[in-house]
Parts: structure tokens; sequence; C-alpha cells
């Protein structure tokens, strides 16, 4: 199985390492990177571990940083529809299909 971005999602990702970059360092930056592609894989594997939210969608925390990942499975994989901040705009994303 496989995952992909939602152009949103791939929006939402390249800000937060952005931020992380110019705030914290390209070495912040990358574990992010790295801890999101952690969550993306083991969501692949098990696509039923996030909460579920209406839509079939599903919401996982990332660990070390306050962002979650909200996806659908979708054919053989997952779709990342948003990579939202937890302590900004809840319902951010929330529109993406």
């Amino acid at each position: 199985m496989i995952y992909w971005l939602h152009p949103g999602a791939r929006d939402d990702l390249d800000r937060a390492l952005t931020h992380y970059g110019l705030r914290a360092g390209p070495q912040i930056a990358r574990r992010f990177y790295d801890e999101f592609e952690r969550v993306a894989r083991l969501l692949v594997e098990r696509p039923g571990l996030g909460t579920p939210l209406a839509g079939g969608r599903r919401v996982f925390p990332l660990q070390v940083f306050p962002y979650s990942v909200v996806y659908r499975k979708a054919g053989s994989g997952i779709q990342v529809l948003v990579i939202r901040h937890q302590h900004r705009r809840p319902g951010y994303g929330n529109a993406r299909r």
C-alpha cells in the first residue's frame, strides 16, 4: 500500500517545514518531516488506527510535534487530506475531499 497527499496537504507540509526551518533550524525541520513519514507509513500499514471522523476520514497525531494527520483509506492506500496544527483553527481543512 502507498500514501499520497491532497494538494492542500502538500501545502500544509511545506508551510510546516518552512516554519520549523526558519524558526528552529533545518535539523528540526528534518525531524518534523521524518516524524510525518513515520506516521504516514504506519497509517498505510494500519489504516484503521486513527480516530474516526465524519465522511470516512480519520485523524492521527504526530508524537513530538503538535500536528495531526487527517486521512482516508482510498483504494490500495491512504490519502492524506490535511496536516493540521493541533492548537490552531480546529476545523482547518475539513472541507477537503
